[in-house]
């Protein structure tokens, strides 16, 4: 079983209890929070650092204010730089959306009694401040810890073992599930299994250590831990909590049964998609006046580049036989096939197969799925072409 880049596939104990890291983990706060330090920087006349801010990546806010300060050189203190920049990442918090994934297992996890804990190293007042946001979250959680209530935030294990303690649960049969670097070396000093879900998809080799490495919480196999199975797969196909993407078709390319197209996403769009979103997904295609039609997406990355570039790749199912070129396109994903594998990950050869065409296409005949073709992210159009939803 391919249970995402390295990993031991099978626990070696029975888990009881799970342990959940919040920002880049469940919550897409720092994609919500992205630019706040970038312009706050650029009032002092500063340029951010990506490669030290990603080695900041789950540290404690404290830590990483006062290493922010002294790496930038900003005429401030520490504190004088929390207090100015807190209140800019508080207004975005609201913008946070859940991750792929995190909503359906938190859900899965509490109806079958599962106990599970948020531990983070935020502050415990802004953890409760992101998650008053997500409905339910407060309620669902057994325990819920911030990084002040410990003697020492990640990576050190204290708030893992606390968490663990306050849940009833030995430190042994918990399962951590973490997106950083910090987050699996707190999870594995603690004697915990970890799975990794990075927030730096491209930097991978350095979650060596995790148990098991996901590039989406969509790809969790509860059973492998012991816990209970899924049971929410509808025909091979899962539902999911709606992607909306937005671009313009360069060119098409037209290829048994499925027309692959090349686009250039909106730069606003594809930059609210999660880091963690890796995929093969399927839904709606809205193509500038030429109507909706079912569509197969491959979400990946661009392996040429330095940084972690989203590469969309949508496929029209059924005979599209018109130039394309230039052409408006609105996708509306609604639901999820696969994981691709570590060769289609990076997009260097993905061709939408005929088995994920299948599972769409029928899938797409199911009212749970066909009745999203209304939603009002797509615009009104005159449904047409063999691959339309008729």
């Amino acid at each position: 079983m391919d249970c995402g880049g390295f990993c031991s596939c099978r626990a070696e104990t029975q888990i009881s209890a799970v342990i959940f890291d919040l920002d880049g983990t469940t919550l897409n706060t720092e994609k919500a929070t992205k630019d706040v330090l970038k312009d706050f920087l650029a009032k002092y006349g500063k340029v951010l650092d990506k490669e030290k801010e990603d080695n900041r990546l789950g540290k404690m806010h404290k830590e990483s204010a006062a290493s922010i300060v002294k790496d930038y050189e900003l005429p401030l203190t520490a504190d004088e730089f929390s207090k100015e920049i807190i209140p800019y990442y508080q207004e975005r918090w609201p913008q946070a959306k859940a991750l792929p994934g995190a909503n359906r297992l938190i859900r899965h996890l509490h109806k079958h009694g599962v106990p599970f804990a948020l531990a983070s190293n935020s502050l415990r007042k802004h953890v409760e401040g992101k998650i008053s946001h997500q409905e339910g979250w407060e309620e669902l959680f057994s325990v819920i810890l911030g990084g002040d209530e410990v003697n020492s935030g990640k990576p050190s294990p204290d708030i893992f073992l606390e968490a663990a303690k306050r849940m009833g649960a030995d430190a042994v049969h918990c399962l951590v599930i973490e997106d950083s670097v910090v987050g699996v070396t707190a999870a594995k000093a603690a004697g915990m299994k970890v799975v990794a879900v990075p927030s730096l998809p491209t930097q991978t080799h350095r979650y060596s250590t995790a148990n098991s490495v996901l590039h989406s919480l969509l790809e969790f196999q509860p059973e492998i831990w012991g816990l209970p199975p899924f049971e929410d797969w509808v025909q091979n196909a899962l539902p999911i909590e709606h992607l909306f993407v937005e671009g313009i078709v360069s060119k098409g390319d037209p290829r048994d049964g499925c027309t692959f197209l090349s686009i250039t996403a909106d730069e606003s769009s594809s930059e609210s998609l999660p880091d963690q979103v890796s995929g093969v997904y399927f839904g709606w295609a809205r193509l500038g006046t030429h109507g909706i039609f079912k569509v197969v997406v491959a979400i990946g990355w661009d392996p040429h580049s330095d940084i972690a570039t989203t590469i969309i790749q949508p496929c029209l199912i059924g005979e599209f036989n018109e130039y394309i070129s230039g052409e408006q396109l609105q996708l509306l994903i609604v639901g999820y096939i696969r994981q691709l594998s570590i060769e289609e990950n990076n997009l260097g050869g993905f061709d939408t197969i005929e088995k994920d065409k299948s599972i769409a296409d029928g899938a797409l005949d199911l009212p749970m799925f066909s009745n999203t073709m209304s939603s009002p992210l797509l615009a009104e159009s005159t449904c047409r072409g063999s691959g339309c939803c008729e």
